[in-house]
């Protein structure tokens, strides 16, 4: 239970509160940040914050929270900020999310919690990510770190296998419950996507390795560099280290390409690869740290896809001193599953938007190096199984689109180390681990499994409801033994 008071309830009457606009959430200059790798986004003020929040009519649905995959306590946290107790409201954020100040800077809230809110319906939804992001943010600066209460050891150990945000989560409310956990990640640096797929400009990797730390505190072990699957297999967690459960939470990492001749040539990268070298091997720091990507200055880069993977790697492009940055999508921008603000900020910074266009063949010169992709303008036919209308190839479109770089972001795939070196562990064809979507319990007992490495790619904040409801699971399963 929170020790946090009663929230403040707001008198201001309701046909005054739903006309107050929506405050808007202070950016670096774009002359400033398509020079830098800064964080876009600074954050409201406690006075733009408590205005925000006084927008709020505290709906008896909650509509806000029953769209949280996460299951976040948004009325009351909201209410909280309105009476400016912006530490208790960070208290109750915590209570059901580990990763606050993540989430607030990257979840798609306009189609997950805002799009719950009934002032969307004919206005602008209250902005409970720029919320969530500030009374985190507010928590972290006072100093005042309100970890939830950790009950007694239960003598029982959980493995969690990969540190991206459903590892994550599942480790902050396993710790919460007294059983000993211990997060396994195989890189050299912990956070998995949050770290080695989400810019700087986003996501600033100290805020990430804030919020582990914090799990530190709460008693989460930690430990780098173990690939599972290579250094120790699944049954060598449990039979040999004596774990009584295992998470496996390694994501979507394998990246997908297009199939398309000349996809050979140098130049070519998969967005999963220029996004890693990026981050993780400090590109954007160059010349601090050598660019291990191949030199974006002064050259045309371009960006297939339409995600928030391929928003990403086009911002990136632009500050790693390309001369111009292309993004080509087959469908319009009104299909296009990237977050609206990303979309908004990357033509902010002047990425070139082509819309229902579709590579169909990558060009090189004699030396194998990329000149360029031909391609085909579409138009949108019938709905496909999404529910997106599907594009169709216009004949007699094709033209050529200069290019020295591209890079493919059209998804990812789950990385097959695990499966491949568990044979009892049920797969589908997409060679994701099969788990029952309530308890997250695998074919394998003992052995739970959620997030993109069930899915496919998604979300921060899927994989995080994902992790919640694994660590609910394998705490029923602790304490009960039962594997139905």
């Amino acid at each position: 239970m929170s020790d946090a008071p009663a929230p403040t309830a707001n008198c201001l009457p309701l046909n005054e509160r739903i006309r107050i606009p929506r405050v808007p959430m202070p950016t670096l200059d774009r002359e400033i940040r398509v020079r830098s790798f800064d964080e876009v986004n600074l954050g409201l003020t406690a006075a733009g914050a408590v205005a925000e929040a006084t927008r709020c009519i505290a709906c008896a649905k909650a509509g806000c929270q029953l769209k949280c995959p996460a299951g976040v306590g948004v009325r009351e946290i909201v209410a909280l900020i309105y009476g400016g107790d912006f530490l208790a409201a960070a208290r109750k954020l915590r209570e059901d999310n580990a990763l606050p100040a993540i989430t607030g800077r990257v979840c798609p809230q306009e189609s997950q919690c805002e799009g719950g809110c009934v002032l969307g319906k004919k206005n602008e939804p209250v902005a409970i990510g720029n919320l969530e992001r500030f009374v985190a943010d507010f928590e972290r600066e006072s100093g005042e770190l309100g970890l939830p209460a950790i009950a007694p050891p239960t003598g029982k150990s959980v493995a969690i296998v990969g540190s991206g945000p459903a590892g994550l989560s599942a480790a902050g409310d396993l710790i919460q419950k007294g059983h000993r956990v211990r997060v396994f990640e195989a890189l050299h640096e912990l956070g998995g996507v949050l770290v080695y797929g989400i810019p700087e400009f986003r996501l600033p990797k100290a805020i990430v390795k804030e919020e582990i730390e914090n799990l530190r505190r709460m008693g989460v072990e930690f430990e780098t560099n173990v690939v599972v699957g290579k250094s120790v297999t699944l049954d060598e967690l449990m039979r040999v280290e004596g774990y009584d459960a295992v998470f496996v939470a390694t994501g979507a990492g394998l990246p997908v390409f297009l199939g398309l001749p000349g996809e050979h040539f140098n130049g070519v990268y998969s967005a999963n690869e220029f996004l890693t070298r990026t981050n993780l091997m400090r590109a954007y720091r160059f010349p601090e740290f050598d660019q291990p990507v191949y030199d974006c200055r002064g050259r045309v880069v371009m960006v297939v896809g339409g995600g928030n993977t391929a928003i990403d790697a086009v911002r990136a492009a632009r500050r790693l001193g390309a001369k111009s940055v292309i993004l080509v999508y087959r469908r319009s921008q009104a299909e296009m599953p990237a977050r609206a603000e990303e979309i908004r900020h990357a033509r902010d910074e002047g990425i070139d938007f082509r819309m229902l266009t579709n590579p169909v063949e990558f060009l090189g010169d004699e030396k194998g190096w990329l000149t360029g992709a031909r391609c085909v303008r579409m138009e949108l036919g019938e709905p496909d199984a999404d529910g997106r209308r599907r594009p169709v190839a216009i004949p007699g479109s094709e033209f050529v689109l200069p290019a020295d770089v591209a890079i493919i972001g059209v998804g990812t795939n789950a990385n097959p180390l695990i499966q491949s070196t568990t044979p009892d562990l049920a797969t589908n064809e997409r060679n994701c681990i099969v788990a029952d979507p309530e308890s997250m319990r695998t074919s394998k007992r003992g052995v739970f499994a959620g997030g993109d490495v069930v899915t496919g790619g998604a979300t921060v904040i899927l994989a995080m409801g994902a992790g919640r409801q694994a660590a609910k699971g394998i705490d029923e399963y602790l304490e009960t033994g039962e594997w139905n």
